[in-house]
């Protein structure tokens, strides 16, 4: 029987994930909600427009079932996989919708009967292009589109649904490896995405040939083989081997899914060379080219990251698929190295960049996620509008975001041979094996908008109860804690961003940690020019913005200054969801004016107080349209 592993499985490593049924996430907590908004709202939204967009149609498009034109988008059929995906993990909880295995089941038929006799499987180049067949690697999305393919049969077979998805992955993989693998043709895919599913489809397996396939897709980098193209080859990371790679380059999410690649080869062949590349191109990216909310990508031209501390904020393009990317490679960072950084910088990407681009309503999407919005904003291009959208023409995000939210519960904790580690706190059940012992933890928390997490820890052991550790995340923005077990404070050691209690367990025990969460004024590097004399307000993980409808009729966000030497406090707003915490601060609204567009240097003007609220960053733009920041200007301004 196929272990019910979740979307990550490495064979080594510093910790181990546990099962997909390891952690049920309760709809009561914040992520729970969110998994629980997926299930009802975006993943069957998904399954609707793969009809209405014609996704599935340019696969009935094969059979001759459909004389309608093909969508757009030539590598539309990668927007069915993440979708199967997302329903794959979806049917993973026990009260999921029996509906979404039928349409696993008739997806993955569909595709068995257009697949051709070698394997090959791409609804574009067999009806549109047949002649260009693997002869457009650059641009042509096949082994990207492939590498879905995988991801979504892998899910399928750790779920125990869509029969016949896994053999038609397989036969897809056999081809690529017959074809680009050890001794085949020197090719590497302008859009990295086969090498980490062809590594966790060895995983699956055992199946050596996919690892080995996988690692030379690695090695080749570097060499030019993916051509110029009209952004240079940095642009898909053919500049530079990998492992001599020191800056995160080109297309954000081409540049994380070949280092997640990396980090999965590293772990399964024992590459200590791959892994150093992925910590260098960390520091470089978080150290330099990361906005405060997670996202990346300073640049929408080529949706790329921009230098270090070109970090726009009406301009960042901070696409949401550059998010979940970041989020899935820090995810194996972490699994890699057992580091709290990485879990860290999942949080912020998680509750801010991520969640920025779903609605309330889970239906309405953002592909850019820009951290200003003028009052004049020019929305004109399509991956920047002034609102959510239902469906893009590249629909690459929402059913990532869908695939993201199905498996959320996954990355919530893992095991060492030490002990169990809780990376991110919400409201659910975890249930692992420490050893011989089974243990269950019940948490109970506010969390984001409360620091108090509660723990109920049960053990059984088999023998005598024996020492393991209990390893809880401190987030780095937390610089005061306090714990107890069973009502007595205890002080636990932090290493690598974990605080670790080490004892004998007994049958329960009730653990709580307080995370001191006050709001904050954050500022930013003094080379990030862009936001120079402004600061952002933030409490916990979450960054926060403020909106035009908070404040006072007839004074403009854009005059609007942040008095520095008031308190900031927690506070709500009645027409946000319940129990979502805003803050309040004291702001200074400037006398409208209309100066020169260049003068002499001016003095600044006090202004007059006025109320300042501001609300998490994820939940901007749900309520009324209008202008938006994150980072505002200070009282010392001009």
């Amino acid at each position: 029987m196929t272990p019910r592993t979740g979307p990550v499985a490495p064979t080594d490593g510093a910790l181990r994930p546990l099962d997909v049924d390891g952690v049920r996430l309760n709809a009561g907590g914040l992520l729970g909600a969110w998994q629980r908004r997926n299930a009802t709202a975006t993943l069957p939204h998904c399954v609707a427009q793969l009809e209405e967009a014609g996704a599935l149609d340019n696969v009935r498009r094969v059979l001759g079932l459909t004389d309608r034109e093909h969508t757009p988008m030539w590598f539309a059929d990668s927007d069915i996989y993440k979708t199967l995906e997302a329903a794959a993990w979806e049917l993973a909880h026990p009260d999921a919708d029996p509906r979404l295995r039928e349409f696993v089941e008739s997806t993955a038929e569909l595709l068995a009967k257009v697949q051709d006799d070698d394997g090959y499987l791409n609804t574009y180049f067999t009806t549109e292009k047949p002649e260009l067949r693997w002869r457009e690697l650059d641009w042509s999305h096949e082994l990207y589109c492939a590498g879905h393919l995988i991801q979504a049969a892998v899910a399928a077979a750790r779920v125990g649904v869509g029969e016949r998805l896994p053999g038609v992955a397989r036969r897809f993989a056999d081809l690529i490896v017959a074809r680009y693998g050890p001794g085949g043709v020197p090719a590497v895919c302008g859009h990295a995405q086969i090498e980490t599913a062809l590594v966790e489809l060895y995983r699956l397996t055992g199946h050596r040939p996919y690892l080995d396939t996988a690692r030379r897709f690695i090695d080749l980098r570097g060499q030019g083989l993916g051509g110029h193209g009209r952004f240079g080859p940095a642009y898909w990371q053919d500049h530079v081997p990998v492992r001599e790679a020191s800056t995160a380059t080109g297309h954000v999410v081409r540049q994380w899914y070949l280092l997640a690649g990396a980090v999965d080869v590293a772990v399964e062949t024992g590459d200590p060379e791959l892994i150093s590349a992925a910590e260098r191109l960390w520091e470089d990216a978080h150290g330099t080219k990361t906005y405060i909310t997670g996202g990346q990508g300073a640049r929408h031209r080529d949706e790329a990251f921009g230098n270090a501390y070109e970090l726009p904020p009406e301009r960042a393009y901070a696409e949401t698929c550059g998010a979940i990317a970041s989020f899935q490679w820090n995810w194996r960072m972490l699994l890699a190295t057992g580091t709290g950084r990485y879990a860290d910088a999942m949080e912020t990407a998680l509750y801010n960049a991520i969640a920025a681009a779903i609605a309330t309503d889970g239906r309405h999407f953002f592909y850019a996620n820009p951290l200003q919005r003028r009052a004049d904003h020019d929305s004109a291009n399509d991956h920047a509008p002034d609102r959510r959208q239902p469906w893009y023409s590249c629909a690459c995000c929402p059913p990532n975001l869908a695939r993201l939210m199905a498996s959320l519960q996954s990355y919530l904790a893992t095991t060492d041979a030490d002990g169990l580690q809780v990376h991110l706190y919400g409201s659910g059940m975890v249930s692992a094996r420490v050893g011989d012992t089974a243990v269950g933890l019940a948490v109970v928390t506010g969390y984001p908008w409360q620091g108090q997490v509660r723990m109920t820890v049960t053990t059984q052991p088999a023998q005598a109860p024996r020492e393991w550790t209990l390893a809880l995340r401190i987030p780095a923005w937390c610089t005061s804690f306090t714990l107890t077990v069973d009502g007595a404070p205890v002080t636990a050691p932090v290493r690598a961003g974990y605080a670790r209690i080490s004892r004998a367990w007994p049958t329960t025990s009730t653990v709580v940690l307080d995370l001191d969460m006050p709001p904050r004024l954050v500022t930013a590097h003094p080379y990030v020019d862009a936001v120079r004399g402004c600061v952002a307000l933030a409490r916990g993980p979450l960054v926060y913005c403020v909106e035009q409808a908070d404040l006072p009729a007839g004074i403009p966000l854009a005059d609007v200054r942040v008095d520095t030497s008031a308190a900031v406090r927690p506070s709500t707003v009645g027409d946000l969801p319940d129990g979502v915490v805003a803050l309040t601060a004291t702001g200074l609204a400037r006398p409208p004016s209309t100066p020169p567009l260049y003068g002499e240097s001016r003095e600044v003007s006090p202004g007059r107080p006025v109320a300042l609220t501001a609300i998490p960053y994820f939940l901007w733009g749900n309520r009324v349209e209008g202008p938006m920041r994150v980072w505002i200007p200070t009282d010392a301004t001009p």
